[in-house]
């Protein structure tokens, strides 16, 4: 394990730049550095899907998601590094598939809602798709590994598929999208 922090701040941030971890640094506002504080982001709002009461798998799969996120905004810090590979985006792929395998198929949108669990797991997955343009953002300037940017995109059509299934498991089910429009 690396250094541990005995004090949080270092004021070397006050510049307005931020140390990457291969040492050299950047504006805070860098599109990297944007890219992994969105895949923070994102991390933290699974975390609020945890607190919510949500069946054992989908638990034990979004705990393990929080560590992949923690590896994918590591590897966006220290450029070059590798710690998100085709094994984990071959994981989501199953997972999606398994989630999806009882669940209807989909005749309409479904909009975000559906109980409090369902409903944050939507907002994870706005973020996870924030986060993936951010990256590809950043990869359009600098070299980003593509494992990256297919684990974010699978990673929030999971989170689909996962708010859909907590959604129909709560007593509210999925909010479908009324696409009559009223004639002004």
């Amino acid at each position: 394990m690396g250094n541990r922090l005995s004090k949080i701040y270092t004021r070397t941030g006050d510049d307005g730049t931020t140390g990457l971890g291969d040492g050299s640094r950047v504006g805070k506002d860098s599109l990297r550095v944007s890219a992994y504080g969105t895949i923070d982001e994102l991390n933290s709002s699974i975390g609020i899907v945890l607190a919510c009461e949500v069946p054992a798998d989908i638990r034990e799969t979004l705990i393990r998601i929080q560590h992949e996120l923690f590896n994918l905004g590591g590897e966006l810090c220290i450029p070059g590094m590798a710690l998100v590979h085709d094994s984990d985006i071959e994981r989501l792929e199953r997972e999606l598939d398994g989630f999806n395998e009882d669940l209807p198929v989909l005749k309409e949108f479904i909009l975000p809602g559906g109980g409090m669990a369902a409903a944050q797991c939507h907002l994870a997955r706005t973020i996870a798709r924030r986060a993936e343009r951010g990256v590809v953002s950043l990869a359009r300037v600098e070299s980003v590994r593509g494992e990256a940017t297919r684990y974010l995109n699978r990673l929030s059509d999971l989170l689909f598929v996962i708010a859909r299934v907590l959604a129909r498991a709560s007593a509210h089910g999925e909010v479908l999208w009324q696409h009559e429009r009223v004639k002004r």
